[in-house]
């Protein structure tokens, strides 16, 4: 997938194309099924199939106060929707230039102009251009005018669910700790990534080194708790079965910020240290619990690790 960073970039030559327009926060469910109608439409028409995003929350500069922390960094993102097979994706500095620029000027510099665009999708919320005055029927208006068509796609809704798909939802998930079903909202595991870093130690002194990520990860972090899940070594490729623990350790109370730390199952002198890898969250098993002294922290933890091992085998089978 070729990335643009700005309009300028796309060569003369480019398109014609048909593009979706969206934060794509998360690259989640309700993402994935417009990025596959969208690859379907550029395919039937012989058009690139290009995706539209920003490089922040358009909140953070119309309403910072308002603002929610983002579900997955951009660079995230951009690998993400590099699985969904299009052929590009532009990525716009929502910047006051940007926020001040006129609904047709949008459509006429950045989707005609540059993208040749013959076919867009977006959802029936989306809004874009001063003043959020662009909206679908806007662009239903200016289509015949620039020789594109639109397709307004529907929102996606979870069988049995009467809440549609979205990234509000997975942040309320996953604030619960509750990454099971944020899994179902996303399409694919919840997941932080980072680089392994030196710790404090204690989970080695209790017989359960764990590999610790670095304070500054590509996602948002589920809430306090014990999970199963997998740490993903991109450095080796392999992908071991782990019980993962986020929170400041409350038994000790002497970690400042939040970890996420993994003890990988069955595995003796495993070095990771340095290695970049990302932490997959399966199932939370538990909340975080101050424990009366080390030795019924480790029994706790001997638990947790049986209990990591019975859910990542019945995920298996």
């Amino acid at each position: 997938m070729i990335v643009f960073r700005s309009p300028a970039e796309v060569p003369d030559d480019f398109g014609p194309s048909a593009v979706a327009i969206g934060k794509f926060d998360g690259v989640h469910a309700g993402h994935r099924a417009v990025i596959e109608r969208l690859n379907e439409a550029a395919a039937a028409s012989g058009s690139r199939s290009v995706a539209v995003t920003f490089d922040r929350n358009p909140l953070a500069v119309l309403r910072p106060d308002r603002c929610p922390e983002n579900v997955v960094t951009v660079e995230r993102k951009l690998e993400l929707l590099g699985e969904l097979g299009l052929d590009a994706t532009l990525v716009l500095t929502f910047d006051e230039e940007l926020a001040a620029r006129s609904a047709e000027d949008f459509v006429v510099d950045i989707l005609v102009n540059a993208l040749k665009v013959s076919e867009v999708l977006v959802g029936q919320d989306f809004r874009f251009g001063r003043g959020g005055a662009g909206t679908p029927a806007l662009l239903r208006e200016l289509g015949p005018l620039h020789g594109f068509t639109v397709e307004v796609v529907d929102d996606v809704f979870l069988p049995g669910s009467p809440r549609r798909v979205s990234s509000t939802w997975i942040r309320e998930l996953l604030v619960a700790g509750d990454v099971a079903e944020a899994a179902r909202v996303l399409g694919r595991n919840p997941d932080v990534r980072g680089v392994v870093v030196h710790g404090l130690k204690r989970g080695r002194e209790l017989g359960f080194p764990t590999a610790n990520l670095s304070t500054i990860v590509d996602a948002f972090v589920p809430a306090d708790g014990v999970y199963a899940g997998w740490l993903v070594d991109h450095d080796t490729g392999i992908r071991h079965p782990s019980a993962i623990s986020v929170g400041t350790n409350p038994t000790f109370d002497d970690v400042l910020e939040r970890q996420v730390e993994a003890h990988v199952l069955d595995e003796t002198g495993l070095d990771l240290y340095g290695h970049d890898v990302s932490v997959e969250f399966v199932e939370r098993l538990r909340g975080m619990v101050a424990y009366e002294g080390i030795e019924k922290l480790s029994e706790q933890i001997g638990v947790d690790v049986a209990d990591a091992r019975r859910v990542l085998a019945d995920v298996a089978d």
